[in-house]
Protein backbone atom coordinates (compact mmCIF):
# COMPACT_ATOMS: atom_id res chain seq x y z
CA UNK A 1 0.00 0.00 0.00
CA UNK A 2 1.57 3.08 -1.56
CA UNK A 3 0.81 5.69 1.72
CA UNK A 4 0.27 9.35 0.38
CA UNK A 5 3.03 11.86 1.28
CA UNK A 6 2.82 15.70 2.12
CA UNK A 7 5.92 17.84 1.97
CA UNK A 8 6.08 20.57 4.39
CA UNK A 9 8.23 23.42 5.39
CA UNK A 10 8.73 25.72 8.10
CA UNK A 11 8.69 29.43 6.56
CA UNK A 12 8.44 31.53 9.83
CA UNK A 13 10.47 31.28 13.21
CA UNK A 14 9.64 29.09 15.94
CA UNK A 15 11.24 31.48 18.31
CA UNK A 16 8.82 32.99 20.66
CA UNK A 17 5.81 30.54 19.51
CA UNK A 18 3.83 28.89 21.94
CA UNK A 19 5.02 25.71 23.82
CA UNK A 20 2.62 23.20 22.10
CA UNK A 21 3.22 24.95 18.44
CA UNK A 22 6.91 24.25 18.79
CA UNK A 23 6.40 20.90 19.76
CA UNK A 24 3.69 19.79 16.58
CA UNK A 25 6.96 21.14 14.51
CA UNK A 26 9.08 18.99 16.78
CA UNK A 27 6.71 16.11 16.20
CA UNK A 28 6.19 16.35 12.16
CA UNK A 29 10.37 16.46 12.48
CA UNK A 30 11.19 20.12 11.41
CA UNK A 31 13.97 21.23 13.50
CA UNK A 32 15.19 24.56 11.75
CA UNK A 33 13.99 27.17 8.97
CA UNK A 34 13.61 26.12 5.57
CA UNK A 35 13.63 22.98 6.34
CA UNK A 36 11.61 20.54 4.55
CA UNK A 37 10.33 17.39 5.65
CA UNK A 38 8.08 14.56 4.01
CA UNK A 39 4.95 13.40 6.37
CA UNK A 40 2.38 10.68 5.46
CA UNK A 41 -0.77 12.22 5.28
CA UNK A 42 -2.41 10.32 8.59
CA UNK A 43 -5.22 11.83 10.64
CA UNK A 44 -2.35 12.99 13.57
CA UNK A 45 0.10 14.71 10.99
CA UNK A 46 -2.52 16.80 9.38
CA UNK A 47 -3.95 18.32 13.09
CA UNK A 48 0.03 19.03 13.85
CA UNK A 49 0.20 20.55 10.22
CA UNK A 50 -3.29 22.73 10.42
CA UNK A 51 -2.37 23.89 14.30
CA UNK A 52 0.37 25.07 12.78
CA UNK A 53 -0.40 25.68 9.23
CA UNK A 54 0.74 29.75 9.82
CA UNK A 55 3.77 29.12 9.98
CA UNK A 56 4.32 25.95 7.25
CA UNK A 57 3.84 25.76 3.56
CA UNK A 58 2.38 22.08 2.41
CA UNK A 59 2.91 20.51 -0.88
CA UNK A 60 1.38 17.48 -1.82
CA UNK A 61 4.39 15.29 -2.39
Amino acid sequence: MADKKIKVTLVRSLIGRLKSHQACARGLGIRRMHQTVEVIDTPENRGMINKIAYMLKVEEA
